[in-house]
């Protein structure tokens, strides 16, 4: 039994030794830009960009092969940023015009037509979305970031997306509207 320990404890510390000379030895910069552009992105992973998640996003973005309004959940504010990051123009650029500004959005759950089928939470990237089998769901919305995923394999159709509430801790002064304000005298 001690011997069977004894050589097993030394394969491991062997391989480990072996892994972590290999990991020396073939280590790859990548460059801080990837990094600055994955702190920016939701990091939720949730796949909607096309990549297998926010890291592969931000790679696609550094070597130019991926515009910068990839990201649905983000909206136009982490477009803004990946554009600031990058380098590209975003007043009147084709990439950053196309974007129209909305709210954020998060999923909502009709709780009479929800079965408990839990295939929503399973899908849920950020695990919003709370219930048990054959129990009614709900949506954390501090959580959700309104990726759709859940909408889209909801089979009695119980989930839709609807704009963030607004609370003390989402709450936002609007724009003004331009013409409104130079109507009133105030240009």
């Amino acid at each position: 039994m001690i011997t069977a320990a004894a050589s097993m404890s030394a394969l491991g510390l062997g391989l480990g030794l072996l892994l972590g000379a290999a990991a020396r030895k073939f280590h790859v910069e990548t460059p801080p830009v990837v990094d600055e552009m994955e702190s920016v992105l939701p990091g939720t992973n949730c796949g909607q960009c096309g990549y297998p998640g926010c890291r592969g996003a931000a790679e696609a973005i550094a070597e130019g092969s991926a515009p910068v309004t990839l990201c649905p959940p983000g909206g136009r504010d982490v477009a803004l940023q990946l554009a600031e990051i990058v380098g590209v123009s975003c007043s009147g650029g084709p990439e950053i015009s196309g974007i129209a500004e909305t709210e954020p959005q998060v999923a909502f759950i009709f709780e009479d037509h929800c079965t408990g089928c839990t295939k929503c939470f399973k899908r849920c990237p950020t695990d919003a979305i709370v219930g048990a089998a054959k129990q009614i769901h709900t949506v954390i919305w501090d959580a959700c970031t309104g990726c759709d995923a859940c909408v889209q394999v909801c089979p009695t159709e119980a989930i839709v997306l609807r704009t963030r509430p607004r609370t003390l801790q989402s709450w936002y002064w609007e724009k003004p509207d331009a013409q409104r304000f130079a109507s009133a005298g105030h240009a």
